[in-house]
Protein backbone atom coordinates (compact mmCIF):
# COMPACT_ATOMS: atom_id res chain seq x y z
CA UNK A 1 0.00 0.00 0.00
CA UNK A 2 1.63 3.59 -0.66
CA UNK A 3 2.23 5.92 1.77
CA UNK A 4 -0.11 9.07 1.79
CA UNK A 5 1.62 11.77 0.38
CA UNK A 6 3.16 14.15 2.46
CA UNK A 7 2.65 18.15 2.73
CA UNK A 8 4.70 21.11 3.61
CA UNK A 9 3.23 22.55 6.82
CA UNK A 10 6.30 24.67 8.14
CA UNK A 11 8.01 26.34 6.23
CA UNK A 12 12.20 26.14 6.47
CA UNK A 13 12.34 29.38 8.10
CA UNK A 14 9.93 28.93 10.23
CA UNK A 15 11.66 25.95 11.85
CA UNK A 16 14.81 27.37 11.69
CA UNK A 17 13.78 30.19 13.95
CA UNK A 18 11.78 27.81 16.48
CA UNK A 19 15.61 25.62 16.99
CA UNK A 20 17.42 28.24 17.21
CA UNK A 21 15.25 30.13 19.59
CA UNK A 22 15.14 26.88 21.57
CA UNK A 23 19.13 27.19 21.93
CA UNK A 24 19.36 30.86 22.22
CA UNK A 25 16.89 30.63 25.68
CA UNK A 26 19.03 27.62 26.55
CA UNK A 27 22.35 29.58 25.63
CA UNK A 28 21.57 33.14 27.33
CA UNK A 29 20.41 31.19 30.06
CA UNK A 30 23.69 29.21 31.03
CA UNK A 31 25.81 32.57 30.72
CA UNK A 32 23.77 34.17 32.45
CA UNK A 33 24.30 31.73 35.24
CA UNK A 34 27.97 31.83 34.50
CA UNK A 35 28.76 35.00 34.34
CA UNK A 36 29.59 35.03 30.73
CA UNK A 37 27.91 38.75 29.90
CA UNK A 38 29.99 39.44 26.74
CA UNK A 39 28.55 36.76 25.48
CA UNK A 40 24.91 37.25 27.13
CA UNK A 41 24.86 40.10 25.17
CA UNK A 42 25.66 38.84 22.14
CA UNK A 43 23.00 36.40 22.05
CA UNK A 44 20.97 38.63 22.91
CA UNK A 45 21.88 41.03 20.24
CA UNK A 46 21.12 37.86 18.08
CA UNK A 47 17.96 36.57 19.66
CA UNK A 48 16.64 40.33 18.76
CA UNK A 49 17.53 40.03 15.14
CA UNK A 50 15.38 36.27 15.50
CA UNK A 51 12.02 37.77 17.15
CA UNK A 52 12.44 40.46 14.40
CA UNK A 53 12.65 38.27 11.97
CA UNK A 54 9.98 36.30 13.48
CA UNK A 55 7.58 39.71 13.42
CA UNK A 56 8.31 40.49 9.63
CA UNK A 57 8.07 36.94 8.77
CA UNK A 58 4.54 36.47 10.55
CA UNK A 59 3.06 39.46 7.51
CA UNK A 60 5.11 38.47 4.49
CA UNK A 61 5.75 34.32 5.75
CA UNK A 62 4.29 31.82 4.05
CA UNK A 63 0.88 30.50 5.29
CA UNK A 64 0.78 28.93 8.26
CA UNK A 65 3.81 31.74 9.35
CA UNK A 66 1.46 34.21 9.38
CA UNK A 67 -0.32 36.16 11.96
CA UNK A 68 -3.88 36.02 9.59
CA UNK A 69 -3.61 32.85 9.76
CA UNK A 70 -4.02 32.41 13.31
CA UNK A 71 -7.50 30.51 14.85
CA UNK A 72 -8.07 32.78 18.48
CA UNK A 73 -10.93 33.26 18.46
CA UNK A 74 -13.37 32.41 21.59
CA UNK A 75 -15.67 30.53 19.31
CA UNK A 76 -12.77 28.39 17.78
CA UNK A 77 -10.88 27.90 21.10
CA UNK A 78 -14.27 26.91 23.19
CA UNK A 79 -14.92 24.37 19.88
CA UNK A 80 -11.59 23.18 19.74
CA UNK A 81 -11.17 22.70 23.85
CA UNK A 82 -14.48 20.99 23.27
CA UNK A 83 -13.43 18.49 20.87
CA UNK A 84 -10.74 17.52 23.11
CA UNK A 85 -12.31 17.07 26.30
CA UNK A 86 -14.18 14.46 24.69
CA UNK A 87 -11.34 12.90 23.57
CA UNK A 88 -11.37 14.35 19.56
CA UNK A 89 -8.50 15.50 18.05
CA UNK A 90 -7.82 16.34 14.65
CA UNK A 91 -4.98 18.01 13.10
CA UNK A 92 -4.69 21.47 12.41
CA UNK A 93 -3.00 22.75 9.19
CA UNK A 94 -0.73 25.20 11.10
CA UNK A 95 -1.38 26.06 14.93
CA UNK A 96 -4.40 25.00 16.81
CA UNK A 97 -5.94 27.55 18.53
CA UNK A 98 -4.56 26.75 21.87
CA UNK A 99 -1.52 26.20 20.62
CA UNK A 100 -1.33 29.21 19.07
CA UNK A 101 -1.94 31.11 22.44
CA UNK A 102 1.06 29.50 23.47
CA UNK A 103 2.84 30.96 20.96
CA UNK A 104 1.49 34.69 21.35
CA UNK A 105 2.64 33.89 24.95
CA UNK A 106 5.89 32.58 24.02
CA UNK A 107 6.66 35.79 21.57
CA UNK A 108 5.50 38.57 24.27
CA UNK A 109 7.69 37.30 26.72
CA UNK A 110 10.22 36.79 24.64
CA UNK A 111 9.78 39.92 23.54
CA UNK A 112 9.63 41.21 26.97
CA UNK A 113 13.28 39.67 27.93
CA UNK A 114 14.76 41.15 25.14
CA UNK A 115 13.76 44.47 25.58
CA UNK A 116 13.98 44.54 29.21
CA UNK A 117 17.68 43.24 28.61
CA UNK A 118 18.45 45.64 26.16
CA UNK A 119 18.09 48.80 28.82
CA UNK A 120 18.91 46.91 31.89
CA UNK A 121 21.56 47.77 34.42
CA UNK A 122 22.50 45.77 37.19
CA UNK A 123 22.99 47.42 41.05
CA UNK A 124 26.93 48.21 40.39
CA UNK A 125 25.77 49.58 36.98
CA UNK A 126 28.97 47.82 35.66
CA UNK A 127 27.11 44.79 33.44
CA UNK A 128 24.69 46.96 31.24
CA UNK A 129 22.26 46.46 28.49
CA UNK A 130 23.76 47.99 25.38
CA UNK A 131 21.00 50.61 25.31
CA UNK A 132 20.89 51.36 29.03
CA UNK A 133 22.65 54.91 28.63
CA UNK A 134 19.42 56.12 27.05
CA UNK A 135 17.64 55.55 30.43
CA UNK A 136 18.11 56.48 33.98
CA UNK A 137 19.79 54.35 35.81
CA UNK A 138 16.76 53.47 38.03
CA UNK A 139 14.70 53.03 34.73
CA UNK A 140 17.65 50.45 34.08
CA UNK A 141 17.36 48.71 37.51
CA UNK A 142 13.46 48.43 36.89
CA UNK A 143 14.19 46.63 33.22
CA UNK A 144 16.88 44.48 35.18
CA UNK A 145 13.81 43.09 37.46
CA UNK A 146 11.72 42.75 34.95
CA UNK A 147 13.99 40.97 32.62
CA UNK A 148 14.31 38.55 35.37
CA UNK A 149 10.99 38.13 36.25
CA UNK A 150 9.70 37.48 32.32
CA UNK A 151 12.40 35.12 32.12
CA UNK A 152 10.70 32.87 35.00
CA UNK A 153 7.67 33.29 33.10
CA UNK A 154 9.44 32.27 29.65
CA UNK A 155 10.68 28.76 31.85
CA UNK A 156 6.71 28.04 32.45
CA UNK A 157 6.03 28.69 29.32
CA UNK A 158 8.57 26.52 28.13
CA UNK A 159 7.40 23.81 30.52
CA UNK A 160 3.88 23.91 29.30
CA UNK A 161 4.61 23.86 25.59
CA UNK A 162 6.92 20.38 26.30
CA UNK A 163 4.00 19.13 28.51
CA UNK A 164 1.55 20.09 26.10
CA UNK A 165 3.49 18.15 23.27
CA UNK A 166 3.59 15.30 25.71
CA UNK A 167 0.31 14.93 25.96
CA UNK A 168 -0.44 14.90 22.29
CA UNK A 169 1.77 11.99 21.79
CA UNK A 170 0.43 9.89 24.54
CA UNK A 171 -3.53 10.71 24.20
CA UNK A 172 -3.57 11.69 20.76
CA UNK A 173 -0.39 9.54 19.16
CA UNK A 174 -0.04 12.73 17.54
CA UNK A 175 4.00 13.71 17.35
CA UNK A 176 4.33 17.23 16.82
CA UNK A 177 7.89 16.98 16.93
CA UNK A 178 8.54 15.61 14.03
CA UNK A 179 6.56 18.05 11.41
CA UNK A 180 8.81 21.14 13.07
CA UNK A 181 11.95 19.21 12.08
CA UNK A 182 10.87 17.87 8.49
CA UNK A 183 8.02 20.76 8.04
CA UNK A 184 5.79 18.03 6.63
CA UNK A 185 2.97 15.57 7.75
CA UNK A 186 0.55 13.22 5.67
CA UNK A 187 -2.05 15.35 3.61
CA UNK A 188 -4.86 12.61 4.70
CA UNK A 189 -4.29 14.23 8.17
CA UNK A 190 -6.09 17.55 6.64
CA UNK A 191 -8.76 16.42 4.69
CA UNK A 192 -11.83 18.11 6.16
CA UNK A 193 -10.35 21.59 5.47
CA UNK A 194 -11.41 20.72 1.70
CA UNK A 195 -10.06 20.60 -1.64
CA UNK A 196 -7.33 23.25 -2.72
CA UNK A 197 -4.89 23.18 -0.12
CA UNK A 198 -1.42 23.41 -1.10
CA UNK A 199 1.94 23.31 0.41
CA UNK A 200 2.94 26.28 2.94
CA UNK A 201 5.97 27.23 0.64
CA UNK A 202 8.08 30.32 1.41
CA UNK A 203 9.04 32.94 -1.18
CA UNK A 204 12.30 34.16 -1.25
CA UNK A 205 11.95 37.48 -1.83
CA UNK A 206 10.16 38.15 1.02
CA UNK A 207 12.79 36.42 3.28
CA UNK A 208 15.24 38.39 1.73
CA UNK A 209 13.16 41.25 3.04
CA UNK A 210 12.54 39.77 6.72
CA UNK A 211 16.60 38.88 6.92
CA UNK A 212 17.14 42.41 5.85
CA UNK A 213 15.28 44.09 8.56
CA UNK A 214 16.23 41.37 11.10
CA UNK A 215 19.65 42.54 10.48
CA UNK A 216 19.10 46.60 10.71
CA UNK A 217 17.51 46.30 13.55
CA UNK A 218 20.90 44.21 15.31
CA UNK A 219 22.91 47.34 13.50
CA UNK A 220 21.12 49.92 14.97
CA UNK A 221 20.61 48.48 18.60
CA UNK A 222 24.65 48.14 17.75
CA UNK A 223 25.25 51.37 16.13
CA UNK A 224 23.43 53.26 18.94
CA UNK A 225 24.66 51.70 22.18
CA UNK A 226 28.33 51.23 20.17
Amino acid sequence: MAKDPRILVWDGALRLFHWLTAFMVLAMWWTAENGVMDWHKRLGILLLGLLTFRLVWGVFGSRTARFSSWQIGPGAIAAYLKGLRSGQHRPTFGHNPVGTLSVIAMLLALCTQVGTGLFSVDVDGLESGPLAALVSFETGRVAAEVHEISFNVLLALVALHIAAIATYLVFFKDNLVRPMVTGRRAQADFEAEGEGLDHSKLSWPHLAIAIAVAAGAMWAVLRIGG
